[in-house]
């Protein structure tokens, strides 16, 4: 029911937001006289932060046009290299007459993206920065209200089925780069290709702030995943899917509450934020206007994910920790990392992570027993907290430069 109501409460402020709309281009009108008059001023920013907080948000575009490199322009366009149900394998392909001679046959890099409420895109700044070193794909995950219940459910073990498939359409030599959530799936996934010694199993392995054993540092979702037994989550935050949407009837957390869920964790400061985005309308600061809005026109987006997907993963994750406790079965088979003998590791954590505390990512390095020390590497990164870890300034010229020469130093070709 909170599902419905949440769509009526959006419906039945269509209206206002029209209104305010409306009042929002007539004060501001060029022909209007009175349009610089403090009132009037004061009234537009008014209308614009209520349709800021009221409207919806669909999925962002990745918009990269060009990346430079070595000092030279060069186009990227966007293609699907792969598409399933639950999401698709995005390839960034950059001009090969336009790029370096020494770019024209670099390592292939696959972003693994979390399905944790945002879409990839929020992983704008991560690809940006690598594609001036790398081949890069995505994981675009599809919203789970968009998928019709024709095409089945879509656990944590499927995860994993579309990490290796994915590693499969790549092709040998795949260097995965998970962020975030997706850590222990991608672990799970390389564990066991290099059990089979599937030969498209990927050169290296990069964890970025990923709940291996949350454990460690426990951090405030880790606390909230582990207050509650499982059914406490099925019964409070699955719902599902109405009208008119596709997955109509198809059992999700849907994505207003995962962003509700954002939200609360540092509500002062997002309410600081659209005050003084008033204020910045109010006195005309159009850059500081125009970063408000990119930044909360990528934040407000969110996405559904199923609920088999988001229930296993806080029982098998967050809650029975059955990775590091070496419980973790795919498909009926036991994973055990330690089959892994040459894919490297690397570690990145931020210093101020309140997402994924210091040491949880670590983690993977104690269940990697068969890698030898020269195919390992670790590193925290000062004064960052989860966000720096994978965007901004930190991780463009930190963070991505110590990336780009593990993957140089542990290529497969």
């Amino acid at each position: 029911m909170l599902y419905h109501a949440y769509e009526l409460t959006h419906a039945a402020l269509r209206p206002y937001r029209s209104l305010a709309a409306v009042t929002r281009h007539a004060l501001q009108a060029p022909g209007n006289p009175f349009a610089d008059l403090p009132a009037n001023r004061a009234v537009a920013a008014a209308c614009e932060v209520f349709e800021t907080v009221t409207k919806r948000y669909g999925k962002p575009e990745f918009g990269i046009d060009e990346v430079t490199i070595d000092g030279v322009r060069v186009p990227v366009r966007e293609e699907i290299a792969l598409e399933r149900p639950f999401g698709a394998l995005l390839h960034f392909i950059r001009d090969p007459d336009a790029l370096p001679k020494a770019q024209r046959n670099a390592p292939k890099a696959l972003l693994v993206a979390p399905m944790s409420g945002h879409y990839a895109t929020l992983l704008r700044g991560t690809v940006q920065a690598m594609l001036k070193d790398h081949d890069v794909y995505i994981t675009d995950w599809t919203d789970a209200r968009e998928i019709p219940l024709t095409h089945g459910f879509f656990g944590l073990d499927d995860y994993i089925d579309y990490l290796i498939d994915f590693c499969h359409a790549i092709g040998p030599g795949a260097n995965l780069v998970a962020v975030c959530q997706p850590g222990p799936a991608a672990l799970a996934a390389t564990a066991i290709m290099a059990a089979a010694k599937d030969p498209m199993r990927p050169a290296t392995l990069t964890l970025m702030g990923s709940p291996i054993d949350t454990r460690k540092s426990p951090t405030t979702p880790n606390r909230l995943a582990t207050s509650r037994p499982l059914e406490w989550f099925e019964s409070n935050v699955v719902y599902n899917v109405p009208l008119p949407y596709p997955g109509v009837m198809r059992r999700v957390y849907p994505g207003f509450m995962q962003l509700t869920g954002f939200m609360t964790m540092n509500m002062d400061r997002h309410f600081d934020a659209h005050v003084k985005l008033y204020e910045n309308l109010v006195q005309g600061d159009g850059d500081s206007v125009d970063q408000h809005r990119k930044f909360y026109d990528e934040y407000l987006s969110v996405m559904d994910m199923t609920a088999e997907f988001y229930l296993d993963t806080i029982k098998r994750v967050f809650q029975d920790h059955d990775l590091p406790d070496g419980r973790f079965v795919w498909r009926g088979e036991a994973v055990d990392p330690a089959a892994i003998v040459d894919t490297a590791l690397m570690t990145v954590e931020g210093e101020n992570d309140d997402i994924s505390g210091i040491g949880q990512t670590q983690a993977a390095h104690g269940l990697c027993t068969s890698l030898p020390a020269e195919r390992r590497s670790d590193w925290v990164q000062p004064g960052v907290g989860h966000y720096g870890v994978f965007n901004g300034r930190r991780w463009r010229e930190e963070i991505q430069p110590r990336i780009a020469s593990f993957i140089r130093a542990n290529r497969r070709d």
